[in-house]
């Protein structure tokens, strides 16, 4: 688990590079290099306010992967005061 006071989603991935997504701590964020279409899937999620997962590492790595979840919570008001 990492925290991070920022996450930059960056949706330039091309999906001949060989990975599913790639994260990478960057200062004291987070980006998060994704494929167009993971970028427009995210988008909808948003939009729709639904929990997303993005699954980070080579296409052919096996079992070893990185997630970065997205979970809304349940309520807003307590986070993110001040």
């Amino acid at each position: 688990v990492t925290g991070a006071s920022f996450v930059v989603f960056n949706g330039a991935l091309k999906t001949s590079s060989g990975f599913l997504a790639k994260s990478s701590i960057v200062e004291d964020g987070l980006m998060v290099q994704i494929t167009r279409e993971t970028m427009e899937s995210l988008r909808q999620a948003l939009r729709d306010k639904k929990d997303f997962k993005i699954t980070c590492g080579k296409t052919d790595a096996g079992d070893v992967k990185e997630y970065v979840d997205i979970c809304w919570v349940e309520n807003e008001e307590k986070t993110n005061q001040g």
